[in-house]
Parts: structure tokens; C-alpha cells; sequence
């Protein structure tokens, strides 16, 4: 976005600060700058960067200012950044940690960028975008059962604080980094500090850092900065697409906290709130990022998003408005993380569009459906057993329970990222071998095996705590 530290000697001041609200700049203008075009003011050996999203009138516009505003003041001499905010690209930006305006948060050298790319663009015009491809194994034996993901699709991870859904995108870059040889764009999105620091450190202990790129918007930076980190990070992802690799997985955590950074623009431009106190523009900017992550015929982009559900209310305005873009839903329960289940993902709120029998396969889905059914009635039964005891089921109730509390232990698996915290070394668990095992347990070839066995291990096959590699 910044592409210089100063201005050139010879720049012409577009015109001055008229007023400064926080983080709202008024700029007096000899001449109307266009929407979304990148402004700056310097001090010392500080630059400001603006970008404006109001045209006042025939003279005034309004920006958002993309730092902290202290020292600004009025008649300050604004400049014209020559277009809109932009990042350095170039293959070197892999293993590196950025900032919003593609300048190093890692103590490494700057980029040296082989050219520049708009973060605000359109998506690709639909005679180049691709559509969804074939199935894309994680390793992760819930996901690929249930909820499985597409090559080229978007998924969504839902679920209250604390739940698992950081450990669970970090397990993704794992596995698309040593399953199938991509690139990961991951995009942190009023991340706190110490978060981003411990993921970045985490990537980098468990060698997956040299194919990913991090960027950071963090929590105590502008609005304007949380706002348009998630374009920045896929402005690299379409690049990374476009030049590099032809898979790539794009991540963004949190989802939600792009949607409160709009909310708090909206608010600062002085708009009316529309539903529940969200700015009126809510479906058209979260539709201005989905749409652009798309597909080509030179490479894909995939997207895995974590999702703050407020208050666990899967009905808020926008959760729904991102629901509509997704293939995949991954909900993740905080009952299930309570009784020990990791991941914590609800295997009957989860659900994908991809869960199709011409898509999968007959073999995948009825095993998918025949799992979903065994879990279900268990579900039923638990009132009741925990009321009356086991004893007052009938038999075949009874065995039913039996296997579906197998199922649930064996879909709990150990995860190669946090193996270090855990003790417990990483599975990795190809779908043939997950289907294989849940069709020898609802056989009920298992019915003598305890249930501790099942829990937090690969296949069946496998020593407790290990899994093959796919």
C-alpha cells in the first residue's frame, strides 16, 4: 500500500486536512480524487495513508486513515498516491509475515516487489473462473466424512470462543503444505497480538512456514487497516494463484471481525444502521470479498474461514450473510469440546453441498448418512439414559449407543500442530481409511474393542496415536 516512506520532491499537493475525527480525515481538495483512491500526509519521517470512501461535495472528501492519527492537524498538505491501495508482489513473499501495506512484521529485509497489485478489484470475469473441482482430503477424518471440502470451494468454521477453530485452520495449512504441496495465504484479522505472535511461531515449528504467507491486521490497529487486511492477504492469494502455485488455501481468522471493522467505518461516515445495528452495506462487503475468491484454469483458490458466532446464535445478520457464500459449514460445538471431543465439530449441524452421491461416490455417502443416523439416535437416547440408566434400553438401542459413542471417539483425532502441547504425535488419516473403519464399526467388528481405544488416535489399524499418511 505504501510504497514509499516520503513524498517525492517534486509531488503537487492534491490539497490539506480540514478537519480530523479520530479516525476520520476531511481533506480540503483543489480537485475530486476518485472512491477508494490511496492518499497521504507526511510528518517527520512518519506517512500517513488515507483512503477516501466520501466525496462531501464539490471540494471535501472523507477518508478513512489507515494508522493512528496522532499528529495529524489541520492545513496539513495531503498527497495523491497516484491510484488505489496497493501491495508489493513477488514470489519471495512466502515465509514471510506481513503487515496490511506488504511491509515486514518478521524483522526481515522489505520486499523487494516485482510489481504492485490493487487490493480493491473485480472478481475474475466469468468466462475465466473455473467452478468447484474434486474433493480435497485434509487428513482430518470428521471433515472428510462429513463435511468434506472441494478443490476450489469455501468453508466456513463456526463457533463460539475458545471452541477450536484457530488449532483447526492451522491443521488445514498443515495438511496443504504436506498432503498437497500448495501455498497458504492466511489473513488475521484483528488478530491480539499475542495470538498472531504464537501462530507465527507455531507455523514455523511445525515446517510449514517456507509455503505460507501471514498477514496481520491487528486488533489495536484502525479500523480502515482490519477492514481491508482480508483483500490485501487475497490479493496475494490471487497472485500466488496466478504465478506460483496451482492450489492454494486461503484462510481468514476471524470472519467476523471484518464484518465489525465495516460496521465500525459505516458508523465513523456517518450511515444509518440497518439490522441488529449492522451497517446497511453488510451483504455487498462481505459479497465484495467472496466473489474474489475464485477459481481459474491456472489454479485454484480455497477458502477456510473462522466465523465468531456471537452469542451462539447461528440467526445473527452476519453469520447469515456469510453462510450465503459458503460450500461448506463446519460447526463447531461447544458441548463436544466440553465432553473432550477434538475436533469439536458437530457432526449433524455440519453439512456440504458437496454431500451428493453423483459428487462423492455411493460408498462415501452411505457411509456419511449411515454414521449421521447412528449419531442422531444416540442423540435421542441421551435424555433417557442419563435418567434412567443404559439398563432401561432395549437391546438393540443398547448396541446402537454402544457404536455411535465409538463412532464419536474414533472421529476425535490428534493434530500435527499442537503435538508439542499435546504429547500426543499427529494423524494424518486417508479417507479410504476412515470409510473402511466406520463401515467395520457399524458392522459391529468393534463391539469388543473398549472405547478409550477409539479415542484420539489414526485408523483402527494404527498404534494408538498414529496415522498413515495419505
Amino acid at each position: 500500500m505504501a510504497r514509499a516512506a516520503l513524498t517525492m520532491p517534486d509531488a503537487v499537493a492534491l490539497g490539506y486536512i480540514a478537519e480530523v475525527h479520530g479516525p476520520v480525515i476531511d481533506i480540503c481538495c483543489s480537485r475530486l480524487p476518485p472512491l477508494h483512491r490511496a492518499l497521504y500526509a507526511c510528518k517527520d519521517e512518519e506517512r500517513y495513508t488515507f483512503e477516501v470512501y466520501r466525496h462531501l461535495d464539490e471540494r471535501h472528501v472523507r477518508a478513512i486513515a489507515l494508522h493512528r492519527t496522532g499528529g495529524l492537524r489541520r492545513r496539513m498538505p495531503v498527497f495523491d498516491a497516484g491510484g488505489p491501495l496497493a501491495v508489493p508482489v513477488t514470489p519471495a513473499c512466502l515465509g514471510r509475515l506481513l503487515d496490511g501495506f506488504g511491509r515486514p512484521l518478521d524483522g526481515g529485509p522489505p520486499l523487494e516487489a516485482g510489481g504492485f497489485r490493487p487490493i480493491v478489484a473485480p472478481p475474475v470475469p466469468l468466462a475465466e473462473a473455473a467452478g468447484v473441482g474434486d474433493l480435497l482430503p485434509t487428513g482430518i477424518k470428521v471433515i472428510d466424512l462429513l463435511c468434506p471440502f472441494v478443490r476450489g470451494g469455501k468453508t466456513g468454521l463456526f463457533g463460539g470462543a475458545g471452541v477450536g477453530k484457530t488449532v483447526l485452520i492451522m491443521e488445514f495449512m498443515h495438511a496443504i503444505v504436506h498432503l498437497h504441496r500448495g501455498v497458504s495465504v492466511f489473513a488475521g484479522v484483528g488478530e491480539r497480538i499475542r495470538e498472531g505472535h504464537e501462530l507465527w511461531h507455531d507455523m514455523r515449528a511445525a515446517g510449514v512456514m517456507a509455503r505460507t504467507l501471514m498477514l496481520f491486521g491487528q486488533m489495536d490497529e484502525s479500523p480502515g487497516v482490519r477492514f481491508r487486511i482480508g483483500l490485501a492477504a487475497l490479493t496475494y492469494a490471487e497472485y500466488l494463484r496466478d504465478s506460483v502455485a496451482r492450489d492454494v488455501l486461503f484462510l481468514m481468522d476471524n470472519a467476523f471481525r471484518f464484518v465489525q471493522a465495516g460496521s465500525e467505518i459505516s458508523g465513523l461516515l456517518g450511515r444509518m444502521p440497518a439490522t441488529v445495528g449492522y451497517q446497511p452495506t453488510l451483504l455487498s462487503e462481505v459479497a465484495e470479498l467472496q466473489e474474489r475468491i475464485t477459481s481459474t484454469r491456472t489454479g485454484n483458490i480455497t477458502a477456510v474461514e473462522a466465523v465468531y458466532v456471537p452469542a451462539d446464535d447461528m440467526t445473527d445478520p452476519a453469520v447469515e450473510a456469510l453462510l450465503a457464500h459458503l460450500d461448506t459449514t463446519v460447526i463447531l460445538s461447544r458441548n463436544q469440546a466440553a465432553k473432550g471431543i477434538y475436533p469439536a465439530v458437530d457432526p449433524l449441524a455440519s453439512a456440504s453441498q458437496m454431500m451428493d452421491r453423483t459428487f462423492i461416490g455411493d460408498r462415501h455417502y452411505t457411509v456419511a448418512q449411515a454414521v449421521r443416523e447412528q449419531l442422531a439416535r444416540y442423540r435421542e437416547l441421551e435424555d433417557i439414559i442419563a435418567m434412567l440408566g443404559m439398563e432401561a434400553l432395549a437391546e438393540a438401542d443398547r448396541r446402537a449407543v454402544e457404536r455411535a459413542r465409538r463412532l464419536e471417539r474414533y472421529l476425535t483425532q490428534p493434530f500435527h500442530v499442537v503435538a508439542g502441547h499435546t504429547g500426543i504425535p499427529g494423524a494424518a488419516v486417508p479417507l479410504a481409511t476412515t470409510l473402511a473403519d466406520c463401515e467395520a464399526i457399524l458392522r459391529g467388528d468393534y463391539d469388543a474393542l473398549p472405547e478409550e481405544r477409539c479415542y484420539m488416535r489414526g485408523g483402527l489399524g494404527e498404534p494408538a496415536g498414529q496415522g498413515s499418511q495419505p
